[in-house]
């Protein structure tokens, strides 16, 4: 579109009322603009539908223990009714009813239980998070008729009743607790075996009842007057904006083209964007939170609503909860990641449309016709799109739509019109959203305020304020029925509490932590996240250089427009310090605007350069220092993002000498050399321009900077994918889903499902073939007691932490490898064993504890045939061993080798060579060890362990198990595609064909298995999940005990994938609790109460 006049269209003069104005546009612009306004904006106070839920014991008249673990943890309410006749039930003492397994880990401290003690007094007890409300001794509570307990948000009471007269005093049989103390459930425990049947053919007994009423809240649907309601709306919308363009039609002037011609118009600049879009969608990396958003919209179509599936008890992410419903949608064709992505993709595509049809065409006849600044908008909108907007976050969606809402609005300032400017309203409300960053498209409605309230003024004197303002307020707020549509204005502002006090939530002067993430050595502050943050730093400086250089105007530049982008950038920097979370993948929505004002800034350049070597050179060393800053931090992706990638842990080195370094030289001569030109200047003649032939390369230092970090960018992941082959990588894996392979990792996951199924047999049949060589100081109980992983560095501030200052990982340890005592073994061990092997034939030895240096040689084990279908020998083994990666990085620690030799005819095995087993960590617990079959000679057909321990410290140990040839499984195989799974938030992604649990009326479904990304990712997925954070941890861990499933990520097995752990329940005669549901109407302000976020 051609460049329009940056000045509101307004008569010179105030002309007379244009009698000849559609009274009836008017009318209607009027009354149906108010009408969708109001009803909008009462849409969140309309009644719902709800399903109000609830879960009594016993069942079917039966004493057997159900699990109902809670979303919320805690009911609304809790009420007991025990007979009392119940408690000479348990002669032995036992547990009469429990919200909590009473094996579970923290029981006594979070939920309520009854129980009969197996003291001489048998006493009754009623236990609440620790604290006793009431006992008495069995024989004193005989003239009780039953024992009442009720817990709920403002008190807890146990009494019996009635109380005897020889019993004890009042106080003692009858409790209140002030306050919301209410027990966590995870459904109802019991040791109470059944007697008789009863009158309904149960075993329970009569009078037994324990009802638990659920928070639901969110669980609602519209009646039919709110759908009716928000159907008008949304109607009266849309007539009202029909309406204000033809009042719009009342300046005389024909209707403008939605799409100018030239939109049609491909060029080669279109070929290079648009084409490294494509590819990077194949190719390139994701967001750390593609697995969090999938997961939440999978789960959404059984839950009944959009909820924070791994924190904040699982609230509704309304406000900003629109895209994700889309995700919702899309999630019935297809899991894959080609496919769900797709929106990223479409978005970035337009993009690059906007920016190069209707962004830079309206910032002058010389942004649009200037080739660099065409290029460089290009470049530099791609640099920082493929780091940020590859994935399913709404960053993509806000930046497209803080694009529109700016074209919108300058449409409207250039044609006198309000129709785009409601359109922008629209699109800004949109955005918003979205989520939180979409304050960046309501910074386009600020900056732009003084010139369409000039607008509104002028147009105004024609057809009244009223018929021009009603249709904006309108498509303003007809968002809240996008948002409101089955939640509730009660829900809403509950959730909204919930997230405020557990957080994060960091106040607007911790702004700065989003750019401490961002300068941190990890995937949040990569070299590519940097550069494209920088690069538009750098543009916003010069082009404010620039304005204040030339009155208030860029040289080449649209006035107007140019100070309105600019403005956009500057003030959504101020807005965005409101967002309670300070990722920087928020940087993302920045992204289409940044090449805009790139463009802006090369034009800028190119006038002010031209005939100055000085000002080129103190550019270019500008332009260089930024890629110094950015190259100091590491090419770093998430998760499998990062597989094959070079330098994705450090800063881009070469021989030892960082790309860094060779930048920040080049600034500084490029800097002498603009210093040396600026004293030179009073002593020479006027420079002459530029020969064409030289422009481009030394105009444009931010166009040659932006071509390269995308080049750096495509080709880093370019090359993971070709070092990975045929091992897993994120490109295969994309590629794979056009052949119709969706299941992603899960197919090149390789898992144990019995590891004693591969034991390698003795060649000799001793007693103890572990310890048949030579052992001194090894015994089969050397192995310490606590096994928890060692710390290791991480990055401080990453994605979804809680600790932002910590740059250490917790004590995380795999379930089942932290060490421990058991039965005794095999070996006389009572060491407990990880990955499910069986002590009762598998053997240990340790040197923890030896006074001496200890050495061990084991007994020899034979090899059979060999078989691809076992690639790998495996020893399971604990301590801290000396490791050798790769990279040539050396983990200290005690020597252990697997000898391989030769069978010969007198029996004797003649030794060929020795292997060191690739160690993954962590350090001390269990893992195992892996030496690829290859690296073993074809004709070898015996192994065994040598370990030496010459480190008489009391951390240096070692323990060793038999050696094992794994029968292994893929990960698709062994969970499947219909168990409940408790998929991390970071690996959603990566596993689209395991299903995550569901959860419905706010109980959970209790998963079969988890599956937890690597060591560092693990240890931030552990902390966003736990019960602190109100996360599915919290109940999981009191309801299942969980066992880590050995697993090796095939033809990469040095790779840490991360891990998969086998869920076996507590309780296991416990079965699936039964909910009932009664659908009650709601009005939007009903609560059922607070949500205790402790």
């Amino acid at each position: 579109m051609p460049a329009e006049s940056d000045a509101t269209v307004v008569p010179t003069s105030p002309p007379a009322p244009d009698r000849s104005a559609p009274r009836i546009a008017r009318l209607i612009a009027v009354v149906a603009g108010l009408v969708g306004f109001l009803l909008a904006i009462a849409t969140p106070l309309l009644p719902v539908s709800q399903q109000s839920a609830s879960v009594s014991w016993p069942q079917n008249g039966e004493l057997t223990g159900v699990d109902a673990p809670l979303v919320t943890y805690e009911p609304l309410s809790l009420d007991m009714h025990i007979p009392c006749s119940v408690f000479a039930g348990l002669p032995d003492g036992g547990t009469v009813v429990s919200t909590v397994p009473k094996n579970a880990p923290d029981a006594d401290e979070v939920g309520l239980s009854v129980t009969v003690g197996s003291d001489a007094e048998r006493t009754v007890a009623v236990d609440l998070r620790g604290t006793r409300l009431v006992s008495a001794p069995l024989a004193e509570v005989g003239g009780c008729t039953a024992l009442l307990v009720r817990s709920d948000a403002d008190a807890t009471t146990a009494s019996f009743a009635p109380v005897s007269a020889s019993g004890p005093e009042a106080d003692e049989k009858d409790s209140r607790v002030e306050g919301d103390q209410r027990p966590q459930m995870v459904g109802f425990f019991t040791d109470l075996q059944g007697g008789a049947p009863n009158a309904s053919g149960g075993t329970a007994p009569a009078g037994l009842q324990v009802t638990a009423d659920i928070d639901s809240r969110f669980t609602s649907t519209p009646t039919a007057f709110k759908v009716l309601a928000m159907v008008v709306g949304v109607l009266a919308t849309v007539l009202s904006l029909i309406a204000l363009h033809r009042l719009d039609l009342t300046d005389g002037r024909r209707a403008r083209r939605f799409l100018p011609r030239h939109w049609l118009r491909f060029t080669g600049v279109d070929a290079v964007v648009i084409g490294t879009l494509i590819v990077w969608h194949f190719i390139g990396a994701n967001t750390s939170d593609d697995g969090y958003l999938l997961t939440m919209a999978r789960a959404s179509e059984h839950s009944g609503y959009m909820a924070n599936y791994y924190r904040w008890f699982g609230v509704s992410e309304a406000p900003f909860g629109w895209y994700y419903d889309v995700l919702a949608a899309m999630t019935n064709v297809s899991t894959a990641s080609t496919w769900m992505r797709l929106p990223s993709l479409v978005a970035g595509i337009l993009c690059w449309l906007v920016i190069s049809r209707e962004v830079i065409p309206r910032l002058g006849r010389a942004v649009r016709r200037n080739r660099i600044a065409v290029w460089t908008a290009g470049l530099v909108f791609l640099s920082f799109w493929l780091p940020y907007n590859n994935g399913l976050r709404p960053e993509p969606i806000i930046a497209l739509g803080a694009l529109l809402t700016w074209c919108s609005i300058e449409r409207a300032i250039a044609t006198g019109r309000l129709l785009p400017a409601a359109i922008g309203v629209l699109i800004a409300a949109f955005s918003l959203a979205a989520g939180p960053t979409g304050v960046i498209a309501v910074a386009a409605l600020i900056v732009s305020l003084r010139p369409l309230v000039n607008l509104v003024v002028a147009r105004a004197r024609v057809v009244g304020v009223a018929a021009l303002l009603a249709p904006v307020l309108a498509a303003g707020a007809v968002v809240l029925i996008a948002i409101f549509a089955d939640q509730t204005l009660g829900g809403v502002l509950e959730a909204i509490k919930v997230r405020t006090a557990i957080g994060p939530n960091v106040q607007w002067f911790g702004e700065y932590q989003r750019y401490e993430a961002l300068l941190n050595i990890s995937p949040d502050g990569s070299l590519a996240r940097r550069f494209g943050v920088f690069a538009m730093f750098l543009c916003l400086i010069v082009c404010a250089m620039l304005l204040l250089r030339g009155r208030g105007r860029i040289p080449g530049a649209a006035a107007g427009p140019s100070r309105r982008i600019l403005g956009i950038v500057f003030v959504s920097l101020l807005l965005m310090m409101s967002t309670p979370t300070k990722w920087t993948h928020h940087f993302g929505v920045y992204a289409g605007l940044a090449g805009s004002i790139a463009a802006v800034t090369a034009v800028g350049l190119a006038a002010a350069t031209v005939r100055s070597s000085r000002n080129r050179a103190l550019f270019a060393s500008g332009v260089l220092f930024l890629l110094a800053l950015a190259f100091t931090g590491s090419n770093g992706w998430w998760y499998v993002s990062s597989y094959g990638i070079p330098w994705w842990d450090k800063p881009p080195s070469i021989s030892g000498k960082p790309f860094s370094t060779g930048f920040l030289v080049l600034a500084v001569l490029a800097l002498l050399y603009a210093g040396w030109q600026h004293l030179r200047e009073p002593y020479r003649g006027p420079e002459q321009p530029v020969r064409p032939g030289l422009r481009t390369l030394v105009a444009s230092p931010l166009t040659v900077a932006a071509a390269f970090i995308v080049l750096v960018e495509v080709l880093s992941l370019a090359k993971g994918a070709v070092g990975q082959y045929p091992a897993y990588s994120l490109a295969r894996s994309n590629i794979d889903t056009l052949t119709g392979d969706t299941c992603a990792l899960a197919n090149d996951v390789l898992v144990e499902p019995d590891a004693n199924a591969g034991m390698l047999t003795p060649v000799d049949a001793t007693p103890d073939p572990l310890g048949a060589g030579e052992n001194t100081g090894f015994t089969p109980n050397g192995v310490a007691g606590d096994l928890t992983a060692d710390e290791e560095f991480k990055a401080a501030g990453g994605a979804n932490t809680v600790d932002t200052g910590s740059n250490e990982t917790t004590g995380t340890t795999s379930a089942g490898t932290g060490g421990g005592s058991g039965d005794a073994g095999v070996n006389g061990s009572t060491v407990a064993l990880p990955f499910g092997l069986d002590p009762a034939t598998t053997p240990v030895l340790g040197s923890y504890g030896a006074n001496e240096p200890a050495h061990l040689t084991s007994g020899w084990y034979a090899l059979p045939e060999r078989s691809e279908d076992t690639p790998l020998l495996v020893v399971t083994a604990a301590g801290r061993i000396r490791y050798v990666d790769p990279d040539g990085i050396v983990t200290e620690g005690q020597e252990l080798l697997v000898e391989y030799g030769s069978r010969r005819p007198s029996g004797d095995v003649e030794v060929r060579g020795a292997v060191a087993p690739i160690d993954i960590g962590p350090a001390p617990s269990w893992r195992n060890l892996r030496i690829p079959m290859e690296q073993i000679p074809a004709d070898a057909d015996a192994v065994r362990i040598v370990a030496d321990d010459t480190d008489l410290t009391p951390k240096q140990w070692l323990a060793v198990t038999p050696p094992r040839l794994p029968q292994t499984q893929t990960l698709q195989d062994v969970v499947g595609s219909e168990a409940p799974v408790l998929l991390d938030w970071s690996v959603g992604l990566s596993f689209p064909c395991q299903r995550p649990f569901d959860h419905r009326y706010g109980v959970a479904e209790a998963p079969e298995f988890r599956i937890l990304p690597d060591r560092v990712g693990a240890d931030s997925t552990n902390a966003w999940q736990d019960a602190f954070g109100g996360g599915p941890l919290g109940w999981v861990d009191l309801l299942l005990v969980a066992e880590t499933m050995p697993s090796y990520l095939n033809d990469d097995w040095a790779r840490d994938w991360g891990s998969l752990e086998r869920y076996e329940p507590i309780d296991p005669s416990a079965t699936t609790a039964t909910v009932d549901t009664e659908t009650v109407t709601r009005s939007g302000l009903w609560s059922p109460g607070p949500i205790a976020a402790r």
